[in-house]
């Protein structure tokens, strides 16, 4: 059993093991983000809330991912896919709102099994299929996935597993994969700095926090965006995959 110490900066400093032990775990996270192209939330948030209270760890890995998408959104912006856009979007903005008031008023760990099951059975559903040949969903699917991300992202810091199960099952190439990705990740990013703001989720001392933790993501982005561009095309989905299953294994536990 872990003692959970606070997050904002007033108590991490006086524990400079536990400074040191987010910043790996935020290195990590935005390593894989910048080579598969999401997971930096899902990583974090399961990681740092083994130590931080889960109230202060997602405001905090929220204004990092922020950071991960605004610099890896302008990278790739040529390649993203506005279409699936269209309907991501509109569905992730009614889960956000529905999933930041639940934040507020629940306790969100005691809901992570159910997102745990869902990720686990699609992992074994695409494997079985195997990636590259998993059914072509159409475009207004993107509306239920993005609104069940959009409440993950809310309560756990990032809404990736039913947006990377549609763009897996939109085959996009991997650039365009990440590409997209950021797209719906900044829009959701910036929708849930208002709405923890306005909740009194996101105070000063997690700010301050955050930009202690900003240097190990920029490390994280520039050496895993030189993997991205080396990585096999089924490797990629596999990596994607194998992610996903750490995750849910994560939320069971």
């Amino acid at each position: 059993m872990f003692i959970q110490h606070s997050l904002a900066w007033s108590s991490l400093w006086q524990h400079p093991a536990l400074l040191a032990i987010a910043v790996l775990i935020v290195l990590v996270a935005f390593y894989v983000r910048a080579v598969i192209g999401f997971g930096s939330g899902l990583i974090s948030v399961a990681l740092l809330a083994l130590l931080f209270p889960v109230k202060e760890v997602v405001p905090v890995v929220l204004l990092l991912d922020l950071v991960g998408s605004v610099l890896l959104g302008a990278y790739d912006f040529h390649e993203i896919r506005w279409p699936e856009l269209r309907w991501l979007v509109p569905g992730s903005l009614i889960g956000l709102a529905v999933g930041a008031f639940i934040l507020a008023d629940t306790d969100a760990q005691s809901l992570t099994r159910f997102l745990g099951l869902f990720i686990l059975a699609y992992v074994l559903y695409a494997l079985i299929v195997k990636p590259e040949k998993l059914p072509r969903l159409s475009l207004p699917w993107g509306l239920p996935l993005g609104t069940f991300g959009g409440i993950i992202g809310s309560l756990y810091g990032g809404g990736g597993p039913p947006i990377v199960a549609y763009l897996q099952m939109r085959h996009l190439d991997k650039r365009a994969f990440r590409a997209t990705f950021q797209g719906i990740a900044l829009t959701d990013n910036i929708v849930r700095l208002f709405l923890y703001i306005g909740l009194s989720l996101l105070t000063l001392p997690l700010a301050i926090s955050f930009l202690f933790l900003v240097p190990p993501v920029l490390l994280g982005l520039w050496a895993g965006n030189r993997l991205h561009f080396r990585i096999p095309q089924r490797a990629f989905l596999l990596s994607t995959l194998a992610l996903l299953t750490f995750v849910g294994i994560q939320y069971l536990i």
